[in-house]
């Protein structure tokens, strides 16, 4: 009471107090009507004496309530009881975690669905470790390169043992990070819907050096350490730098491709985000141009985009020979880069997807996307693509604030803080 007594006497509490406490303390207590009898009227009045209607206050109001209330936030700041807790959902922010840059993230995740995320952030010249636990990730970066110290497969593995949400899904992203394997699962496409449809391109796979023996019918084109930025592609026209090349293989120990130089007669890039479809073709200036969408190439990218996982975010390379023949050579993910002069269209157009996922996977809607049944067209024949989102941001509030992998707040197109 003698604590109590000195923040009464304190201006500062008095001023933070509620409103129409002070005039509480100087009312004086209203009598109480007795109770209405059951068959008594009205309580008699005096002559004279006013008839005033007794005000009932509302529950929790009133001096004792205003004072209790007070105390008990005073006596919260002085650490003397336990404020009562936020509920978390009223204050618990949804964090897309977008990783866009080589970094060495630490991740740890946990077999209940939990993941620990911890980045290292660069301010003032002094590093500075934040972790947060983010609740959907976009990748934009290759997960696994030839490179030094640019495997990080890994942090996939944590991230899908967490069971967090993502674009493109972990279990594309896994499945494209040796393009090999890649291509294995293009080459069961090209069995199912035949060559015709789905002209890929003929290539060899040597796991080692020592089987590099078969000499293929040249030029061809090596591709050492088929990955991301591998070690290096070399055109090959003879047997004899063919065998050099096989040595070159054995010291960087690791596996080669071998695929028919194709003379091109143009490049062909098809990519697909969400519900919009480009293709580009590159030009004598190092740029690319938007050409027509032909229905094969819609065909191809489809295909693509339900394997691997599933791939909502994709591109299809191929070569038009001069022979007259498309040649299908790689398929690539969400680290895709964004080419010709749509790629703020593309960045809203990832942007409004990853919302609509988000609010899809928090409404725990599960639901799949139905399959795309591919069907015979005529391959000359033209698609009718409109640009532009293919589907409208959903109310903001779902998400408060996205980081990227230095754990700063980025993409104002993608959200609104609150």
């Amino acid at each position: 009471m003698n604590y109590l007594r000195r923040r009464l006497s304190d201006s500062t509490f008095i001023s933070n107090l509620p409103d129409g406490y002070m005039s509480d303390l100087q009312k004086p207590d209203l009598p109480q009507p007795p109770p209405p009898g059951p068959a008594s009227g009205p309580a008699p009045v005096s002559p004279g004496q006013e008839r005033n209607p007794i005000q009932p206050q509302p529950l929790g109001t009133g001096f004792f309530s205003s004072i209790t209330s007070v105390v008990k936030q005073t006596a919260a700041s002085a650490g003397l009881v336990e404020q009562t807790p936020v509920p978390a959902s009223s204050k618990r922010h949804k964090l897309l975690l977008v990783i866009d840059e080589p970094q060495q993230d630490c991740v740890v995740a946990h077999a209940n669905g939990s993941c620990n995320v911890a980045v290292q952030v660069l301010q003032n010249e002094n590093t500075v470790v934040r972790s947060f636990k983010p609740d959907f990730v976009l990748i934009r970066q290759h997960a696994y390169s030839m490179a030094e110290n640019e495997d990080f497969r890994n942090l996939i593995i944590g991230l899908q043992y967490a069971g967090i949400p993502s674009i493109n899904s972990l279990e594309s992203i896994y499945n494209l990070c040796d393009k090999p394997w890649a291509f294995a699962c293009l080459i069961s496409t090209c069995k199912k819907l035949g060559q015709e449809k789905f002209p890929i391109i003929e290539q060899t796979f040597y796991p080692n050096y020592k089987e590099m023996v078969a000499m293929p019918a040249f030029p061809v084109v090596v591709k050492i350490g088929h990955a991301h930025s591998g070690v290096g592609k070399v055109k090959v026209e003879n047997h004899t730098k063919f065998q050099d090349i096989a040595s070159v293989v054995a010291i960087t120990q690791t596996y080669s491709t071998c695929e028919p130089f194709i003379e091109a007669k143009y490049d062909i890039r098809i990519q697909k985000i969400g519900n919009d479809y480009k293709a580009y073709v590159p030009t004598l200036a190092l740029m690319t141009k938007q050409v027509a969408l032909f229905c094969r190439y819609k065909l191809w990218v489809d295909t693509c985009s339900e394997i691997f996982g599933g791939l909502e975010i994709c591109a299809v390379k191929a070569i038009h020979g001069k022979d007259g023949k498309d040649y299908i050579t790689e398929v690539m993910g969400s680290s895709m880069p964004l080419v010709g002069g749509h790629q703020a269209e593309d960045q809203q157009l990832i942007a409004d997807m990853i919302i609509t996922k988000m609010n899809h996977v928090m409404a725990q809607n599960t639901k799949r996307p139905t399959a795309i049944q591919p069907r015979k067209v005529d391959n000359d024949a033209v698609v009718e693509v409109k640009h532009g989102p293919s589907q409208k941001a959903p109310p903001q509030g779902c998400l408060q604030y996205i980081l990227d992998c230095n754990g700063v707040a980025v993409g104002p197109k993608l959200v609104q803080a609150n």
